[in-house]
């Protein structure tokens, strides 16, 4: 069996702890990055949509970071929307952002009822770098 290794960003430990989960697990060659949200530093939601949708991938970012890997290395995406419809249009100009040139990873998006405070969250699998 593959050993399961926690990984936390700088800074962000105590609100993993506080909620009893990892912000990723490394597995061999894989991190799994549990849902991020736009949350600041405190915990809190950004207030505006776009900013809590920017900071949700910042977040991401520095957990992808602490577990040794990049935005290029995300093979699988999953975001969850509270209001997909109206929101579609906010995420999609962050995600050509973020991802501005193929190939891009797989995408999965599911709209939700609750976010415990926030409207976007997303969830990634990426492969780690030899």
């Amino acid at each position: 069996m593959a050993k399961r290794d926690a990984v936390f960003p700088a800074g962000r430990h105590d609100l993993y702890t506080a909620q009893t989960y990892s912000a990723a697990i490394r597995s061999d060659s894989l991190l799994f990055v549990s849902g991020q949200v736009g949350s600041r530093s405190d915990g809190s939601p950004e207030p505006e949509f776009e900013a809590q949708v920017r900071r949700a991938f910042a977040n991401l970012e520095a957990t992808l970071a602490a577990g040794g890997c990049g935005l290029d290395d995300i093979v699988d995406v999953t975001t969850f929307h509270t209001d997909p419809e109206k929101q579609f249009a906010t995420v999609m100009a962050v995600k050509a952002e973020v991802f501005p040139q193929a190939p891009y990873p797989n995408w999965t998006a599911v709209g939700v009822t609750w976010l415990a405070g926030f409207d976007f969250e997303i969830k990634v699998i990426a492969r780690i770098p030899a």
